[in-house]
């Protein structure tokens, strides 16, 4: 199984996947968590070097895809995390939300740009990760979280209900167009 988890940056991706890791790596052959690794794929991309350039205006890396594809491939029984995942095969993906103003406090809180920060919170009121995630894999396969309201061990619960088969698959359900009015 490849469980990707993705949203844009500041919905608290990292921070849930961290608490699913560790209650994925205390599971044994009695719970109903099956046995994956996790990971965090900016880390890889870090790691590994594998991105093309450095984007001044947004002091960000652009990731080579081909390079991160090619290493994901033949790794199975996974969860990959990163505001990427969705452009990669996957079995279930995983999409967190978050209200775009609250979005834009939160990087603008960990020391993003305003720009950059406005920016993600536009993003996120156009859809454009789930929009991304429904057309490569499907409506049978995306799994919508609102993390607006949730603390991280509830976006666990979550995540682990995705993975356990606990949940049904959603997209199309949160609404934060009117982030944009």
């Amino acid at each position: 199984m490849r469980v990707a988890i993705t949203g844009t940056p500041g919905t608290g991706k990292t921070t849930a996947t961290d608490l699913l890791e560790s209650r994925l790596a205390g599971a044994d052959e009695t719970d109903s968590l099956p046995n994956l690794e996790v990971v965090h794929l900016n880390t890889v991309l870090e790691d590994e070097g594998f991105y093309t350039e450095v984007d001044a205006d947004r002091g960000s890396k652009v990731a080579d895809l081909d390079a991160l594809d090619d290493w994901l491939a033949g790794r199975d029984d996974i969860v990959v995390e990163s505001h990427l995942a969705h452009r990669f095969d996957a079995d279930r993906v995983a999409v967190l939300r978050c209200a775009p103003a609250s979005l834009e406090a939160r990087l603008l809180e960990r020391g993003e740009t305003e720009a950059k920060a406005t920016e993600n919170a536009e993003s996120e009121a156009l859809d454009v990760i789930l929009s991304e995630t429904v057309d490569t894999h499907g409506l049978e396969s995306v799994y919508e979280i609102d993390t607006t309201d949730r603390d991280p061990s509830g976006v666990a619960d979550a995540l682990e209900a995705v993975i356990t088969d606990r949940r049904g698959p959603s997209a199309g359900e949160v609404d934060f167009v009117g982030y944009l009015t």
